[in-house]
């Protein structure tokens, strides 16, 4: 049996309002447009050196403390994110894994933007299985706010910078009898050009041109009439694996993604919107890093406790979705 072994989190001391956002950086939106079509009022913004690294690093560092695990101990270092320390090359995943000590691990990133972290968690499962005897440290880190266009009202109005990771292992013998965790992973590529950012092979960025053809795009009202179809569906396909009702189903822990998206799956559902645990009020979309701290604030605040049915459900660009279901903390 496994099991989340411990969680943690970090957040970027800067805070920007959504009144930041109108007087500071000019955009013409004020604190009740933002708040009316996202949920957000404020969300954090990572200044000088602290960067996707650093911040999954200490997101890390964070979940190891909470595991009371060494980490000597972790074989597996996973970084979900779309905003990696550098470009490509080399893994944002090899340099925390070096700055954390993991000297016995290996170590890579995963691209599935905002469903990166739900990805993560279930190819962690899949090599703990293979390997009983080993750990590993599954984390999700964006610094999105460094490739947001600022004037673009549509984007970065949305985004935060942040970082949440678990660390998962066995179980002690005797523990989680009878749990068992049920996954729903899918992508929808014909949806690939919704939301992105240029600079790869397909559409290199050309010397000389216009910073904004690396900034991230989005076709806002695509995604989202994407993401209210998506959620219900994954957290129904889940309850049909496992057999139970939504309604069986204590807490789910979402992509943090836009408030007006949980409302209308909850509405769909039929399930109540208060046991869709949301942090998005102020920490805004943090993509791949959105579900691990919001995970972290509700094992932190109580909202999360052992034996409860919990999912996690991610839904973004690529176009990727999935959730997990399980029985909390058991994997």
């Amino acid at each position: 049996m496994l099991k989340i072994l411990g969680t943690g989190s970090y957040l970027p001391e800067k805070v920007v309002t959504n009144d930041d956002l109108s007087k500071v950086y000019n955009l013409d939106t004020n604190d009740e447009w933002i708040y009316s079509h996202s949920g957000i009022h404020s969300r954090h913004i990572a200044e000088g050196t602290d960067a996707t690294a650093s911040m999954a690093t200490k997101a890390g560092k964070a979940a190891l403390e909470s595991a009371g695990v060494d980490p000597l101990d972790i074989a597996l270092v996973i970084v979900a994110t779309v905003s990696p320390e550098y470009h490509a090359l080399p893994s944002t995943a090899c340099i925390v894994q070096d700055a954390l000590g993991c000297k016995n691990a290996y170590a890579f990133d995963l691209m599935a933007a905002c469903s990166g972290f739900v990805f993560g968690l279930e190819q962690a499962r899949g090599y703990l299985t293979l390997h009983p005897d080993k750990k590993a440290l599954v984390i999700g880190a964006e610094c999105l706010s460094r490739i947001c266009d600022w004037t673009d009202r549509g984007t970065c109005i949305l985004f935060g910078d942040g970082a949440g990771a678990v660390v998962v292992g066995q179980a002690p013998e005797g523990e989680g009898e009878g749990a068992k965790t049920y996954s729903y992973l899918r992508s929808d590529g014909s949806g690939a050009e919704m939301m992105g950012r240029k600079g790869g092979t397909h559409d290199p960025v050309v010397i000389g041109a216009p910073a904004k053809n690396e900034w991230l795009f989005m076709n806002g009202r695509g995604v989202f009439q994407f993401a209210i179809k998506t959620v219900p569906m994954v957290i129904e396909e889940l309850c049909k694996e496992a057999g139970i009702q939504v309604s069986d189903i204590d807490l789910i822990v979402p992509h943090q993604a836009n408030m007006r998206i949980l409302d209308s799956s909850a509405k769909r559902l039929g399930y109540p919107l208060e046991k869709f645990y949301s942090n998005i009020e102020t920490t805004g979309n943090t993509s791949g890093a959105s579900i691990p701290i919001a995970l972290d604030a509700a094992v932190k605040d109580g909202s999360v406790k052992p034996g409860m049915k919990i999912s996690f459900v991610g839904f973004g660009a690529g176009l990727t979705y999935g959730g997990l279901l399980m029985t909390y903390p058991y994997l």
